[in-house]
């Protein structure tokens, strides 16, 4: 069923059958607030919070691309990490290649990235998204040899699929040391469903930290969309773009996903 701004989701209800045909149990008109357990067992299955260090000789299935990968420029290290080279020479991330993206949880959530960024190059943006057919993201830009994080939103497609908007900065950080080597990207998303046509709004706010435990926020709440044409609802990702020339790098050392 729609569960937006979050996406469709699937629901397990009861069926009852009326002269051959099935039919599902309501509460009056409509779906039950709450259905009974229809098997109980020992059985298990992992949580779907917690932190992906990617440690694994392949991406876990709750990861998705953008696009198909360029896979010349993408690899998990032995030692553990994603590493994200620039596969794409683009100001429009919705074209770069190579944006890994995760579906987020509801209500509410955070999802927490923490990047290597030494291997930024001149005209490099990389990030963390919370990718949609409306879209911001919190991120590093590189320019010469000063690297800043930034917030940037606005970025907008079209119901065809052409960009209709790269975005723009909304709001600047901290320039960061030559000796910054990694940063914790948050995205904190506020999913609790909002269907089309209800006047409820959702927002998500967007944090960066240089130490992994002090965070900051940067800019104002983003307001989500909660439209049904770009059914797959809101997700995490991150990304890694040039703007001059290709070279640059990122390791995405880990991604952790909690409950709020």
């Amino acid at each position: 069923m729609d569960a937006y701004p979050g996406g469709r989701i699937p629901v397990v209800a009861p069926l009852t059958w009326s002269d051959g045909w099935p039919k599902l149990v309501t509460d009056g008109n409509s779906w039950g607030k709450s259905y009974p357990i229809p098997v109980k067992n020992a059985k298990t299955v992992p949580p779907i919070t917690g932190i992906d260090t990617f440690d694994k000789p392949e991406l876990s299935h709750e990861w998705e691309w953008n696009h198909n990968p360029d896979n010349a420029k993408w690899k998990i290290l032995p030692s553990g990490g994603l590493s994200l080279q620039t596969a794409t020479v683009t100001d429009d991330l919705y074209n770069a290649r190579n944006t890994l993206t995760h579906r987020t949880i509801g209500p509410k959530s955070t999802g927490t990235f923490r990047i290597d960024i030494s291997g930024l190059t001149d005209g490099d943006r990389a990030g963390a998204i919370l990718f949609r057919d409306t879209a911001a993201y919190i991120g590093v830009h590189k320019e010469l040899d000063t690297a800043k994080i930034l917030f940037y939103n606005g970025l907008a497609l079209t119901s065809s699929w052409a960009t209709s908007s790269t975005g723009k900065v909304a709001a600047t950080g901290p320039t960061l040391s030559s000796d910054t080597k990694e940063i914790w990207l948050q995205i904190s998303p506020d999913v609790t469903p909002a269907f089309s046509g209800s006047s409820a709004t959702r927002t998500a706010t967007f944090s960066y930290s240089t130490d992994g435990k002090t965070f900051t926020t940067l800019g104002t709440p983003f307001q989500l969309s909660n439209t049904w044409q770009f059914f797959t609802g809101y997700r995490y990702g991150v990304f890694n773009f040039a703007t001059k020339a290709l070279g640059g790098q990122v390791i995405v050392k880990s991604f952790d996903m909690r409950l709020v």
